[in-house]
């Protein structure tokens, strides 16, 4: 058994989403050999709980656009590790801390992994800035 097509496109728009909000070791796990309950997990970092919100709150958007809302939500309050339940799709969004304490990616080596699009599986996004203002006109990479 492998993950259901719908499970990995909505792995797949999570982690744009997450990516657009500079998510970190953004990876999506296939579970389904392993959990009934799910069939995907998709893991991310951030370096604060601001950050941590501000993920969950796009990847929420995002997914709800794509006409799915979680069944459930839970660690929003203390805002370092979140997750969103899409019942086929599990989002665990973590402080960079609590991901290498609790080390989801460790427990589940063995399952295979999700590919990504390319930018988000490299991390090479490059940030962008505009001139003062936003006002139209070419953006320029940072180094």
């Amino acid at each position: 058994m492998t993950a259901s097509d719908r499970a990995e496109q909505l792995a797949r728009v999570a982690a744009q989403a997450a990516d657009d909000k500079l998510a970190a070791d953004v990876v999506a796990i296939d579970v389904s050999e392993h959990l009934v309950i799910t069939d995907v997990f998709l893991v991310a970092s951030a370096t604060n709980e601001r950050q941590v919100g501000a993920i969950v709150d796009e990847i929420e958007a995002r997914l709800a656009a794509a006409g799915v809302k979680p069944v459930r939500r839970e660690g929003e309050r203390d805002g370092r590790w979140v997750l969103l339940d899409y019942i086929d799709l599990v989002v665990h969004v973590q402080h960079t801390e609590e991901r290498s304490f609790y080390g989801l990616d460790r427990l589940w080596k063995d399952c295979p992994v999700i590919a990504l699009p390319e930018p988000v599986a490299s991390g090479s996004i490059p940030h962008v800035v505009r001139s003062p203002g936003d006002l139209p006109g070419p953006a320029r990479e940072l180094p």
